[in-house]
């Protein structure tokens, strides 16, 4: 039985699903040393801010139980950079369309990066990350404030002719609320979800072991959350979803796509195996055999 794997996401046909995650791939250089990065479906760039960023203070990475818990801080070499010399660099060994990643501190920077990724041939949906912290909003969290996704949502649709996703931080009271107010500001499609928030303790110094003291939640543990989360946000709106949050194997792809996902994206898996989303991509049409899933699409938000 041939297995049809494609997707689709704002018009932007994918052969597969499977795009590993912002933040856990770099700019896919260092994993085309390993695999023919052409496998994959997209490949979603390091979070890129307008001005260059070394991050937040070491030590900035804890392991956990299901997962480990990150405070890298946005570091990467600012948009200038990026544009210039890691985006030609990926396209002379990846010839699909990338998510373009981008984070801002205040609207204009969100506009500004929006506008320079717009012109870039090789981006085919520019993802915006709504969980950086408003440093002119007193630091609240964009991501976790309606009126300020709606804002920056808005904003950057005004400057861009490619598809807008958002993506949003689960450490919210309503993310139906949140999701909504993207989608009525114009995005095409939404992302979730980014990490939870995380802490440990060195029980031996009494101190966090994360020198900013808390950090982003990842890995297989958020799972079940992020699944819900997306089954709710598809639910409600009527724009595609990218699902992501401790995906590790074939049957979480499937899991999550029944639950509403049109893709999905594979983070904290990739630091653990570099060889993850290949894996998944192999297993996949094994896995559909077995369930008699013919094409991948027909699954997509089949959960009542």
């Amino acid at each position: 039985m041939m297995i049809d794997l494609s997707t689709e996401l704002s018009g932007l046909k994918l052969d597969n699903p499977v795009i590993p995650a912002s933040g856990t791939f770099g700019y896919g250089l260092e994993f085309a040393k390993i695999y023919d990065l052409n496998i994959l479906g997209s490949i979603s760039i390091k979070g890129t801010t307008k001005d260059a960023r070394f991050g937040n203070k070491l030590p900035r990475i804890a392991e956990c139980y299901a997962g480990l818990i990150n405070s890298v801080g946005l570091q990467n070499p600012g948009i200038d950079h990026v544009i210039n010399n890691e985006l030609p660099e990926l396209r002379k060994i990846f010839n699909k369309p990338v998510i373009a990643n981008i984070s801002g501190f205040s609207v204009d920077e969100y506009v500004y990066c929006a506008e320079r990724m717009d012109k870039i041939s090789n981006v085919g949906i520019i993802e915006i990350n709504v969980s950086c912290p408003n440093v002119h909003g007193g630091g609240i969290t964009f991501g976790s404030d309606c009126e300020k996704v709606f804002e920056v949502t808005q904003a950057v649709k005004k400057v861009t002719h490619k598809p807008v996703y958002i993506k949003l931080t689960p450490n919210v009271t309503d993310i139906v609320k949140i999701a909504l107010s993207a989608e009525e500001a114009g995005a095409d499609g939404i992302s979730l979800i980014n990490t939870l928030l995380g802490m440990r303790i060195d029980i031996k110094t009494h101190r966090p072991i994360i020198a900013n003291k808390t950090g982003g939640f990842s890995g297989p543990a958020i799972f079940p959350v992020a699944l819900r989360m997306v089954y709710q946000v598809h639910k409600a709106v009527n724009i595609p979803v990218i699902g992501m949050g401790g995906i590790s194997c074939a049957e979480d792809v499937i899991e999550m796509m029944m639950a509403g996902a049109s893709a999905v994206q594979i983070g904290a898996a990739n630091l653990i195996d570099p060889l993850a989303c290949k894996k998944i991509i192999e297993d996949l049409p094994k896995l559909c055999e077995r369930l008699k899933i013919q094409r991948l699409s027909d699954i997509i938000g089949i959960t009542d």
